[in-house]
């Protein structure tokens, strides 16, 4: 790699080696003390920070204004999520999808249909609410065939993640067609090519690989959340299940449509923009999932009001462990560190393929 001294100052040179000291910190206090991944990232971040030059002060605001970005998103979104994974699980709705999903493959192919159904899902839907919407089928697959978490897991997180990364509606690709002015459907059409074989080696083929070598628990209060036994006097059907979880998909799709097929400014186009947001269209599967899965199951108000609270408490680390990745991430861009990440991309002389990987 080549850098000219013009290009490349002292400065960038302290930039990367704090970047460095600030993640193996966050390792070290991680693993070696056993401090919270909160607390441990919070100090990562000053150590960045200071030592890139900022003023403590400007530290701690970036620190603020980054969390409270990313927490805007994707907090929220998660919060939903728990919710109607836990009306979900308490319902039996998540119980009886699981045991459609078992009937149509067992044993070897299960982690099959659940690449299958995670692409489904994962297609119309940005990667952070299809996750929040799969993790509770994800759980309870995982007791009712007895497999081993990872084997069920793995094959949906590589159906969403391919799509998310490789096919339009996806943010990331939408951009890249637009900055090469490329063909939309054309672009589609190559995505889906390559996200199928993708899927194949990440998902189920690498599933049962890594299942083999490696053993994860079920995380104690999570698994419990979504895999807690139906309390509701009486089960929803399948039909009335899959369509509250697949109501923010048909939402979000509604809107893509809208956006290729209708008028911009139509009333219509309008309010299936609305209706696709990611919050409203989780929004609205929370409150339908309230009516139709507890109260219409005969399960008292208190106890969907309890569900409800008690799917927040669980994921509240997770939360401000989300909230302060953002607060380093917006303290090393404050830093300057993307000016320097740039200057070695472009004196790395290497593929893009190649250097974005």
């Amino acid at each position: 790699m080549e850098l000219s001294t013009a290009a490349w100052m002292v400065h960038d040179t302290r930039l990367m080696l704090c970047v460095l000291l600030a993640i193996a910190s966050i390792i070290v206090l991680i693993s070696a003390t056993k401090l919270p991944p909160f607390l441990s990232i919070l100090i990562g971040t000053f150590i960045a920070g200071v030592g890139a030059g900022l003023p403590p002060e400007e530290v701690a605001k970036a620190f603020s204004k980054g969390a409270g970005a990313i927490l805007g998103e994707a907090g929220i979104i998660i919060a939903l999520g728990a919710m109607l994974g836990a009306l979900m699980a308490e319902s039996g709705a998540a119980d009886r999808i699981a045991t459609t999903l078992l009937g149509l493959g067992k044993g070897k192919s299960l982690p099959w249909v659940m690449a299958l159904v995670a692409m489904v899902i994962g297609l119309p839907l940005f990667f952070e609410v299809g996750l929040v919407m799969m993790v509770p089928i994800i759980f309870v697959m995982a007791k009712r065939s007895n497999q081993p978490l990872l084997k069920i897991a793995i094959p949906a997180l590589a159906g969403m993640t391919t799509l998310h990364a490789l096919m339009p509606p996806h943010p990331g690709p939408l951009i890249a067609v637009g900055a090469l002015h490329a063909d939309l459907g054309l672009t589609m059409l190559l995505g889906f090519c390559l996200a199928v074989p993708a899927v194949i080696l990440a998902g189920p083929l690498y599933g049962n690989w890594l299942s083999k070598r490696l053993h994860v628990d079920e995380p104690a209060d999570i698994g419990a959340l979504f895999s807690a036994p139906p309390k509701a006097p009486r089960q929803p059907s399948f039909g009335v299940s899959l369509l509250i979880i697949l109501l923010p998909v048909i939402l979000m799709l509604g809107s893509t449509l809208a956006k290729v097929a209708l008028a911009p400014e139509s009333t219509l186009a309008l309010t299936l923009k609305f209706l696709g947001e990611p919050l409203v269209a989780l929004g609205l599967a929370v409150i339908a999932a309230v009516v139709c899965l507890g109260w219409a199951a005969g399960m008292p108000r208190a106890d969907v009001g309890n569900t409800l609270r008690k799917a927040l408490a669980p994921i509240a680390v997770l939360l401000l462990t989300i909230g302060a990745g953002g607060g380093l991430k917006q303290t090393l861009l404050d830093a300057g560190v993307s000016q320097t990440i740039s200057k070695v991309a472009e004196g790395a002389h290497m593929p893009y393929l190649l250097l974005a990987w």
